[in-house]
């Protein structure tokens, strides 16, 4: 099973939508707004990153939630990433 880390903070909805597109798995939750080390921490790990979620699938970088949502579908072979019109 894979590790999943997600930085997050409060009243986020995407953040939201990654933890619950990751319910049932290995998911670690780290809220900035609850302890200032995480934010620093997540600025020595991507220092580009601007927006919440920061989400890590086994300490490599996935991207926000739209990426999550791309990297689900894509692994779980849904039919939602078919280009339609064809």
């Amino acid at each position: 099973m894979s590790k999943w880390l997600i930085y997050s903070k409060n009243n986020c909805p995407y953040c939201d939508k990654a933890k619950f597109e990751l319910k049932g798995e290995d998911v670690e939750v780290k809220n900035i707004n609850d302890d200032p080390e995480f934010l620093k921490e997540l600025m020595e790990r991507n220092p580009n990153a601007r927006t919440m979620p920061q989400i890590y699938k086994d300490d490599m970088l996935v991207g926000g939630y739209d990426s999550l949502k791309t990297l689900l579908e894509v692994s779980r072979g849904s039919s939602d990433t078919i280009d339609k019109s064809l």
